[in-house]
């Protein structure tokens, strides 16, 4: 059998992928080779270290089981810091030059550095029929809200979607590591880590989002692309659930007796550990509907990237779901038909668009709107487009704009929602 860093090495000769896949399914029965490729591309194995140096001489050899043994000391956190380093010295000198730089090390800074994913290996080894496979890091994704709006029903958790990092944090042995919603090992907050590097908190899973009110030093702190720091930024957290059922992709708590245990948990974190804000919400009862309006205005106002809908009763999967929905905040105007323009193309002879006007807020508003309608409302509307010169229609966008020459306001991405009462003039 071929020696792992020699394999290594042929997958960086060629980048094509039909090459490397060929590679990796002549050498995937190599036993060291395949569990080297799990401990360095499974995200959820790490060593608590930051850097590894290379070898600059041959050692006698290190023998793969004797390397997992000590590796092993890592992974549990039986040796941190100084034992740590001096333990991985002591594996550098015993292999040799080659082995240690092109194979040990590599695993150890979690980078093969031969264009081999996770993915990969997987595909490989479905082809052989081979029952080894890597884990791959999954979270829970949602949906865009504005494509499923017969899913938002009953009774839902409510939160605001911050605009900032999504960070799920993984507690073991007393050491909390960051990763990003794809296993990437954030450590660029080592104060959020030393804030959930408690025992108390082991084998739990936190999911949220890394805060900050420099969103642009945040961006360069998670990248690396400058020396600016963060400190005031602090993980907001929406969720919780044991390792256990995080490995297994699916919680056994609902959202609700989630966000319980986590409202619990909360009295012992320190300051770089905060909740989410959220609200529980009746989306069939009118005072629900109000509530959500009301949540939405507030998420505008305070720059938040939106909402969050979750169903009471959802369970936590690793994968995009649509019991999670996000929703992009927006504005809701009500403005007075002025002007019915016929459509072109495809529309013509249809209603094109409503000019509207009128004030809301205090803001004066002129625009026009054609999106938001049906081809059956559009030929509905021009039919009887007399009688709709004066109604009220509700109008719903993204943002407020102002025109150039400052005398009004318009609508970015305006929609036509629906008409506000039955004669001119009604409001309700």
């Amino acid at each position: 059998m071929n020696d792992p860093w020699k394999i290594i090495k042929e997958l960086e000769s060629d980048n094509s992928r039909l090459f490397k896949e060929g590679v990796v399914e002549n050498n995937l029965n190599n036993i060291e080779f395949q569990e080297g490729l799990s401990m360095c591309l499974d995200p959820l194995i790490t060593f608590g270290v930051k850097q590894v140096p290379e070898s600059e001489q041959d050692g006698d050899g290190l023998k793969w089981d004797d390397f997992k043994k000590d590796v092993d000391l890592l992974i549990e956190r039986e040796k941190t810091g100084h034992a740590a380093r001096d333990l991985i010295i002591d594996l550098m000198s015993s292999a040799k030059k080659d082995q240690w730089n092109d194979w040990y090390r590599r695993i150890l800074i979690k980078d093969l550095r031969c264009g081999v994913s996770e993915k990969t290996v997987n595909n490989v080894a479905k082809r052989m029929d081979l029952e080894f496979k890597v884990p791959i890091f999954s979270c829970m994704l949602a949906h865009d809200g504005a494509k499923h709006p017969k899913k938002i029903k009953g009774d839902c958790l409510v939160e605001y979607k911050y605009d900032g990092v999504r960070v799920i944090a993984i507690v073991k042995n007393g050491k909390a590591t960051l990763y990003s919603r794809n296993g990437k090992i954030f450590h660029n907050f080592p104060h959020i880590e030393h804030a959930l590097s408690k025992s108390e908190y082991n084998n739990i899973v936190f999911d949220g989002e890394v805060m900050s009110d420099d969103f642009q030093a945040l961006m360069k702190q998670v990248y690396r692309k400058s020396g600016a720091q963060t400190d005031d930024a602090y993980l907001a957290l929406f969720d919780i659930l044991p390792l256990k059922e995080f490995n297994e992709g699916k919680s056994k708590l609902s959202s609700i007796e989630r966000k319980e245990e986590l409202n619990k948990l909360s009295k012992s974190f320190e300051n770089a550990i905060k909740l989410v804000d959220y609200e529980v919400i009746n989306f069939d009862e009118k005072n629900g509907q109000d509530k959500f309006a009301s949540m939405n205005k507030e998420a505008l106002e305070k720059g938040f990237e939106g909402l969050m809908i979750k169903p009471n009763d959802n369970y936590y999967e690793c994968k995009r779901s649509h019991a999670w929905l996000k929703i992009k905040p927006f504005i809701e105007v009500t403005l007075k038909i002025i002007d019915i323009q016929e459509g072109t193309g495809k529309h013509s002879g249809k209603l094109g668009a409503f000019h509207v006007e009128g004030d809301d807020d205090g803001k004066f508003f002129s625009l026009s709107v054609g999106s938001g309608l049906t081809d059956e409302e559009r030929e509905k509307f021009w039919a009887s487009k007399d009688k709709l010169i004066g109604r009220l229609v509700e109008i719903r966008a993204d943002a407020i704009t102002q025109s150039i020459e400052g005398e009004h306001y318009s609508l970015r991405f305006p929609r036509f929602k629906n008409f506000r009462g039955f004669k001119k003039d009604e409001k309700i």
